[in-house]
C-alpha cells in the first residue's frame, strides 16, 4: 500500500521561498512516477513538476526557472523547492505516484497524499 505525506507548506509573502517534502512509502520509484501537483481555491487540480522514469523531469510552464524537482532516493523522499513565490501560486500542494511511466504532468496517477497548503501574500 502507497503511503504519501506532505509536509513544508505554510504561509510566505511574495518573492518568499518554501521547501515541500513528500515521504513515500510503499512505492518503488525505479519504475513509474512521482510528481506534484496544486489546486488552487475554485480551480481544478494541475501538474507542477514531476520525474518519470522514461521522461524525466517536467515543470508547469509558469513555474519553470523557479520550481526544483528533486528525489532522495535513500529516503525515498520528493522534494519540491519553491523560489520566487508569487500569489498566484497559492493553493494546496499534493504530492503523487503511479507505477505507469509516462504521465509527466496528466492528472492521472493512482496515489496521492493528503496535501500541504500554500499560502503566498503580496
Amino acid at each position: 500500500q502507497v503511503q504519501l505525506v506532505e509536509s513544508g507548506g505554510g504561509s510566505v509573502q511574495e518573492g518568499g521561498s518554501l521547501r515541500l517534502s513528500c515521504a513515500v512509502s510503499g512505492f518503488t520509484s525505479s519504475s513509474g512516477c512521482m510528481g506534484w501537483f496544486r489546486r488552487a481555491p475554485g480551480q481544478g487540480r494541475e501538474g507542477v513538476a514531476s520525474i518519470c522514469t522514461t521522461t524525466g523531469i517536467a515543470y508547469l510552464n509558469s513555474v519553470k526557472g523557479r520550481f526544483t524537482l528533486s528525489r532522495d532516493n535513500a529516503t525515498n523522499t520528493l522534494y519540491l523547492q519553491m523560489n520566487s513565490l508569487k500569489a498566484e501560486d497559492t493553493a494546496m500542494y499534493y504530492c503523487a505516484t503511479d507505477s505507469r511511466s509516462w504521465l509527466r504532468l496528466m492528472d492521472m496517477y493512482r496515489d496521492w497524499g493528503q496535501g500541504t497548503q500554500v499560502t503566498v501574500s503580496t
